[in-house]
């Protein structure tokens, strides 16, 4: 239940602080005085959609905060890892630059996230929704809502959901005879092409490498030339390896006067080891080089190779590989499309007659829950004076849709001896707002939403149906919360807790309020929605009269 709106810089409310009761609640006021602005601030903190043309004019932000109280424990919380309590407070603020800041119980959640969560907390209801009526593509959905038939629907979803799949693999197999022969000749010079060139994993990166390496071929020449001279030797000076050898043997010679000498000894054998090793080596390495230029031609040809096959098949030679793979699968389907397709066409049709079996048992369900619906509704519409209207769904069945193999429209007859026509044939504005009133009042008996908002939804009903309707939205207020916005005194005289909304004009600024009233401001308030402007002695007695009663 909603219990207490806090409202700031939203259009001309400045601030505005909103207790609302449990049961019947009204809101009322003159046109223009702000009642939709209220619907537009429970809307944003619901996270329905706002735009920042709705901060008031010199302020950078607009602040909507909402409390409710006895509210369920519904899956949102434990899926959004929000702690439950019973009372529940939503905030949001809605800033010039665009951005959205949404909190739960002080913990932030996106706006897609209190959406899903508003949904589940208040319903509103407004003028358009009545004019919803008149699309016949919504009525299958208004009918679902009612049956409430989720497994049924679900598990004719998935059906569908693989006949449309096993279709469209059905379709790629489909090609005319000119279009398969261009395909495969294709994907054969592709293949071929792959295929000779021997691509090896990694094997681009390896040539690149050693073609950096075989570019600088001469500097490394120099270098190993010089390192293997200064370890063995040349023409004109003894090496490394030399010289070490003469220690050791200096070494060995006197190490049997001092067996220290012996340490030393072994560890210049070590080096003279180490340093004939690393010469060899290194000679080793520059004899490889010997063949540089052929070997410099031959990385350069295999590159140039690798470069013009990267063009068309990818950036690496692993990329070339799955692409040489996914080209032979492809080939192979084309090749045995026939084979293939038969199999798919075989499988499509068990999966249509899966889903026409699913399709069958949604049907009797739906059209079981039509029959109640109908009854509902129109034991609603009694209530609402309409007595002698008679309603229906009717059903046509079609082939296999996303929704099922149902067409359902609503139809009706609203005078005794007139044959049932769709209701944007026959129904008024006064009619068809009762009708949605009763739809949504059968529907959410299926829901466990503790707040209802109808937004002026009494349009064009008057009278003796005026009161009925008020009646109604009484009667609905006995089982869950119901804020109404109405320019009718026979619902505002019925409500629980009654609102004046009214605005006014501060120093060039624009003003709204919020009064709760008392029952003196009732009265005047019911005397001026039956008198208009002027307020009599008479609209006062039949205000406070139509209180009383």
């Amino acid at each position: 239940m909603l219990s207490l709106l806090h409202i700031e810089n939203i259009a001309v409310i400045e601030q505005a602080d909103i207790t609302f009761d449990r049961g019947f609640n009204v809101l009322s006021g003159e046109t223009g005085a702000g009642k939709s602005i209220i619907i537009d601030a429970i809307s944003a903190i619901l996270g329905e959609r706002t735009y920042r043309e709705s901060i008031r004019t010199g302020a950078d932000k607009a602040f909507v905060s909402a409390v409710f109280w006895d509210v369920p424990r519904l899956d949102w919380f434990e899926e959004n890892h929000v702690p439950f309590e019973p009372e529940l407070q939503v905030q949001r603020e809605i800033f010039l630059d665009g951005r959205n800041v949404c909190r739960v119980n002080g913990q932030g959640v996106s706006v897609s996230v209190l959406r899903a969560l508003g949904r589940q907390l208040i319903s509103i209801h407004g003028q358009h929704d009545s004019q919803q009526l008149f699309d016949e593509e919504r009525h299958l959905a208004l009918l679902d809502s009612f049956a409430a038939d989720q497994p049924l629907l679900a598990a004719y979803e998935d059906r569908y959901k693989t006949v449309r799949t096993l279709q469209t693999q059905v379709q790629q197999f489909s090609l005319d005879e000119g279009e398969k022969l261009r395909l495969q000749e294709s994907l054969q010079y592709q293949i071929d092409e792959l295929e000779r060139a021997n691509l090896q994993p990694g094997e681009d990166e390896a040539l690149e490498a050693q073609q950096r390496k075989l570019q600088h071929a001469e500097k490394l020449m120099n270098g190993l030339n010089g390192a293997v001279d200064a370890l063995y030797g040349d023409e004109s000076s003894q090496g490394a390896a030399d010289l070490l050898d003469q220690a050791l043997q200096a070494l060995s010679g006197v190490s049997r006067f001092d067996p220290a000498l012996s340490d030393y000894a072994e560890k210049v054998q070590q080096l003279v080891y180490g340093t004939q090793d690393a010469a060899q080596e290194l000679r080793e390495y520059r004899d490889s080089l010997s063949d540089w230029g052929e070997d410099a031609e031959r990385v350069g040809e295999r590159l140039d190779l690798i470069h013009k096959l990267r063009r068309k098949y990818g950036a690496t030679c692993e990329q070339m590989l799955a692409y040489l793979e996914s080209a032979r699968e492809k080939l192979d389907s084309i090749v045995f499309a026939d084979v293939r397709k038969a199999e798919l066409e075989k499988q499509l049709s068990a999966a249509k007659e899966a889903a026409a079996e699913a399709g069958e048992a949604l049907h009797s369900a739906r059209a079981a829950a039509a029959e109640k619906m109908e009854q509902a509704i129109l034991k609603e519409l009694a209530d609402l004076n309409m007595p002698r209207v008679r309603f229906c769904c009717e059903f046509s069945r079609t082939e296999l849709t996303a929704v099922g193999t149902d067409s359902v429209r609503f139809l009706m007859s609203a005078n005794v001896g007139e044959a049932m026509k769709p209701l944007s044939k026959v129904a008024s504005g006064g009619e068809l707002a009762r009708i949605m009133l009763a739809i949504k009042n059968v529907l959410a008996s299926q829901d466990a939403i503790g707040t209802m908002i109808f937004d002026e939804v009494d349009a064009g009903v008057s009278g003796r149906a005026a009161q009925k309707v008020a009646e109604k939205l009484l009667a609905v207020s006995r089982g869950r919360q119901v804020l109404c916005v109405t320019h009718l005194p026979q619902i505002a005289a019925l409500a629980e807790n009654h609102l004046l909304i009214s605005k006014s004009v501060r120093q060039e600024r624009t003003y709204t309020q919020v009064t709760p009233l008392d029952t003196d401001g009732r009265v005047e308030e019911l005397a001026r929605m039956i008198g208009g402007t002027e307020i009599t002695e008479t609209t006062l007695r039949s205000a406070a009269e139509m209180l009383r009663r």
